[in-house]
């Protein structure tokens, strides 16, 4: 497709590669609704992109967005499925000043997977009923996994959302088939945005040093294989890893 033929949700779109690719389509001439819980991110984007606020963890706040947005743009045929959290923690720890045995907390595991899945996937389910409902085609989705999906420590909500949506990339990309919708993945390495920046600097470090090119990614790089996913109608059911060669 096309980038100046999408009527495209982005969600998280307030800040970070969210306010990037909403920032970028519209340039390129795309209508964009960008949904987030942070309204002053929101005010911040281009006045051409559609904004209101959206929180994905509520199923009927994603009925909702995708409905005014389909009325907004006169139509819809992408999304960005963007938003995401993090809660990091081990599994199992022992506190190393009082020996205590500390369990990361029911709550850190249901906000991540109730964010960057069950959000993730209530958004798929809505955005293609209303495709489906309307006739539209073809249609595009691009769903936001990480490299964390190989596993990585201190972040078994994390791993286990983002390795879900790879999957369910694929598993989605045939059952949309009929409604003329591809569906693929983008897994981001270490990129620069607010999420990393709050990262413990002596981590941080440790991490940047063992990228094989050398630096933390930036939101352009990701931008570069969501557009190719975007417009090339002949890739389906994949995921592409932007990581600049780390290996976790």
């Amino acid at each position: 497709m096309k980038l100046d033929e999408l009527k495209i949700i982005v969600t998280g779109g307030a800040q970070g590669m969210g306010a990037y690719f909403a920032s970028r389509l519209a340039e390129a001439g795309a209508q964009v609704a960008a949904g987030d819980v942070n309204d002053d991110g929101l005010a911040r984007l281009p006045a051409s992109v559609h904004r209101r606020r959206l929180n994905v963890a509520d199923e009927a706040d994603c009925g909702a967005f995708v409905a005014w947005a389909h009325e907004k743009m006169g139509g819809l045929n992408g999304l960005i499925n963007n938003a995401g959290i993090l809660r990091d923690g081990l599994l199992v720890k022992k506190d190393k000043t009082t020996g205590a045995i500390l369990k990361l907390t029911i709550d850190q595991w249901n906000q991540v997977i109730g964010v960057n899945l069950t959000g993730a996937t209530m958004m798929v389910r809505e955005v293609v009923a209303k495709m489906a409902e309307t006739g539209q085609r073809p249609g595009v989705i691009v769903n936001m996994s990480s490299l964390a999906r190989y596993g990585n420590r201190g972040q078994s909500n994390y791993v286990a959302a983002k390795a879900a949506l790879a999957a369910n990339t694929v598993t989605w990309s045939r059952e949309f088939a009929p409604f003329g919708i591809r569906v693929g993945a983008i897994a981001p390495g270490m990129i620069e945005t607010p999420m990393t920046q709050g990262m413990n600097q002596k981590a941080r470090d440790a991490l940047v040093a063992s990228v094989p090119v050398g630096r933390v990614g930036a939101p352009e790089d990701i931008w570069l294989a969501v557009k190719f996913v975007l417009e090339c109608d002949y890739f389906d059911g994949r995921t592409i890893d932007v990581d600049g060669g780390l290996r976790m």
